[in-house]
């Protein structure tokens, strides 16, 4: 930098990263939505507006995937595809208010008033990212062990055929069926970067496979030792002596909120990969929405007060997929006691900001440069 002259700021870099966007897609949703909708009635000014609402369409009608994205029918074709939307419906594992199970319908509904481009990260995701939406694991209400076999079925054949997962949901117990789904495709050790403010790693939480055992039965998978396993933003009065004395037995890392507050975001993250990716072949992120303090995010089922801000949890999650992903979660979302959507919305932010970080740092192929 010369003399006189003043540092670019992050305004005028994502000013000149719009440019790089083509609008290929948004053009073809559009050619789409004209030859399957009609082409409106004559008073329409709009000529891009088509009589019945298809691919292009607003927030409030449309199909309910996530961001608008395409929905993939057939399955077995999701290995054509870089990253899918898998929801999971589910929240037997419940041990207080239950609701998590409209947790993906939620988000979804969400996420629609997006388009999919962000200004500040400089991404469009509709346009970048080949990703379709595959729709819901079908889960049984009651069977915990079936609906663990189903989510562990999913994640298997999507994982398996080389398309990055993003799980929408639900309560948190499916991250162990989620990540023994995930360990089959993995031939080294998987760490986990876990937000959350409960340690979830009881060996039972009433019962064996509830939302407070996840990490003690996944951490009994071979390659998913408990030392890659660092937890962030635990405290509170609801986190069960056992899980903590469980962490400590196995040899997790636990960074607390106030860890956070004293080492900063940026150095959290740090600790946080340095950890995960230790001997590690791949890291999957777990983000339990209640990890955010309640008054931003009330709708989940166990809130406890003193958690992370939206802006601290978002920016976190970018920092931490930076070293790229094996797939993620967002869980503990329960639309019946969210308020005004906050909740939800701050989860389909969460998706959307995770994808575009991992896109700026190529650990996903984009259809246009990132740089």
């Amino acid at each position: 930098m010369g003399p006189g002259q003043r540092p670019e700021t992050e305004g005028e870099r994502d000013l000149r990263a719009e440019r790089r966007i083509s609008g290929d897609v948004w053009r073809e949703r559009i050619e789409e939505s004209l030859r399957h909708g009609l082409e409106a009635a004559e008073s329409v000014g709009n000529r891009e507006i088509s009589v019945f609402a298809r691919r292009f369409a607003p927030d409030y009608s449309g199909s309910d995937t996530f961001m608008g994205f395409p929905f993939l029918e057939d399955v077995q074709r999701v290995g054509e595809h870089v990253a899918v939307v898998v929801g999971v419906p589910y929240d037997t594992g419940t041990t207080s208010r239950a609701g998590a199970r409209y947790g993906p319908r939620g988000i979804r509904q969400a996420s629609r008033i997006s388009d999919g481009y962000s200004f500040d990260m400089g991404v469009d995701l509709a346009e970048a990212l080949d990703i379709v939406d595959a729709g819901d694991v079908f889960t049984l209400p009651g069977n915990i062990e079936k609906s663990f076999d189903q989510i562990t079925a999913a994640v298997d054949h999507v994982f398996g055929a080389g398309t990055f997962p993003v799980i929408l949901g639900d309560d948190h117990s499916i991250g162990f069926p989620v990540l023994r789904g995930l360990a089959r495709n993995v031939s080294g050790n998987i760490g986990i970067i876990h937000l959350d403010r409960h340690a979830d790693m009881n060996e039972r939480d009433y019962d064996d496979l509830t939302h407070g055992t996840p990490w003690f039965h996944a951490t009994n998978i071979p390659n998913v030792p408990a030392k890659n396993l660092v937890q962030i933003g635990l405290g509170g009065w609801m986190g069960l002596r056992e899980s903590i004395g469980n962490a400590r037995e196995r040899g997790t890392t636990i960074l607390t909120v106030d860890d956070v507050d004293t080492m900063g975001v940026e150095k959290t993250a740090e600790r946080a990969l340095e950890v995960a990716w230790d001997g590690a072949e791949a890291v999957y992120l777990s983000f339990d929405i209640d990890s955010v303090d309640p008054s931003a995010a009330p709708g989940t089922g166990t809130p406890e007060p003193g958690g992370f801000t939206p802006r601290e949890a978002l920016k976190l999650l970018r920092l931490v997929a930076r070293e790229g992903l094996c797939g993620m979660e967002v869980v503990e979302v329960s639309p019946p006691y969210d308020v005004a959507e906050t909740t939800v919305l701050l989860a389909s932010r969460a998706v959307a900001n995770v994808l575009a970080e991992l896109l700026l740092h190529g650990h996903l192929p984009s259809r246009y440069p990132m740089s």
